[in-house]
């Protein structure tokens, strides 16, 4: 997808975490064309760093951190490294996720469970943490996106630990916002429906499930929604038209929670 962006995010520093590839990769390069300074956060140096060089080769600007946000050390070290290389933080996209477990309740994977809920239910609210403290402590407000999932609103079989861990994220954004609305701070969640990413069709592989059947039960438009329109949500909770927004969820689902 390529579309006219506006400089919605001009003066603007975004982390974006899990942004090596897919969603995230869509929402680094959609907000440096919105003229935000971005980093791009993730644990695959190789991956994160191409994202930086094509959006720095693209006349935007990125900067790449390594980092496992299930380590609060890395996470502290991430705020940091911005903070040193951009002067300040006005927006975070807490974006990274492990591919949801399968197995039913009965027989779930203890040791995947453990994993999954490091990063997608701990490492995002370590990140959630230290960007507020920071945001607090500039005093100038901001704006923080955590990336649920339709999941976090209607349960899917086989997937105990990542539904259990989006349902949670959905819950620590109330509490986040609840908090911080006094610092004006917003804290929003959104919850992207099927999209085409590499961790959605690993775990199309993994199930043997048809990918043109699996479109048209999760889909009004019966296909995969595009990464880029994840990104699209985001840009808009992050961007001062979502001046009055906070606490809330963002379905970006193609009507799918609501069918």
């Amino acid at each position: 997808m390529d579309m006219k962006v506006f400089p919605l995010l001009e003066n603007k520093v975004a982390i974006i975490t899990g942004a090596a590839m897919g969603m995230g990769e869509a929402t680094a390069k959609l907000f440096a064309k919105a003229a935000a300074s971005v980093v791009v956060a993730d644990f695959n140096d190789e991956k994160g760093q191409r994202v930086v060089d094509e959006i720095n080769a693209s006349d935007g600007k990125a900067y790449f951190v390594h980092v496992d946000i299930s380590d609060a050390g890395e996470v502290q070290d991430l705020i940091k490294r911005t903070i040193n290389n951009y002067g300040h933080l006005d927006i975070a996209v807490n974006n990274a996720a492990l591919t949801p477990d399968n197995a039913p309740a009965s027989e779930f994977d203890e040791d995947y469970w453990n994993k999954l809920m490091s990063v997608d239910l701990k490492g995002t609210a370590l990140c959630l943490k230290y960007e507020l403290q920071q945001l607090i402590k500039q005093g100038s407000g901001g704006s923080i996106i955590n990336i649920s999932s339709v999941s976090g609103f209607r349960p899917q079989v086989n997937n105990i630990a990542y539904v259990s861990a989006k349902h949670a994220v959905r819950g620590m954004t109330k509490v986040a916002a609840l908090e911080n609305g006094k610092y004006n701070i917003r804290v929003n969640s959104l919850a992207p429906g099927a999209i085409d990413t590499p961790m959605l069709r690993g775990a199309l592989k993994e199930t043997g499930a048809d990918p043109n059947t699996m479109a048209k039960s999760l889909s009004e438009f019966g296909r995969f929604g595009k990464p880029e329109e994840i990104a699209q949500g985001s840009l808009f909770l992050a961007s001062d038209m979502a001046s009055y927004v906070t606490g809330t969820t963002l379905n970006v689902d193609a009507g799918y929670v609501n069918m």
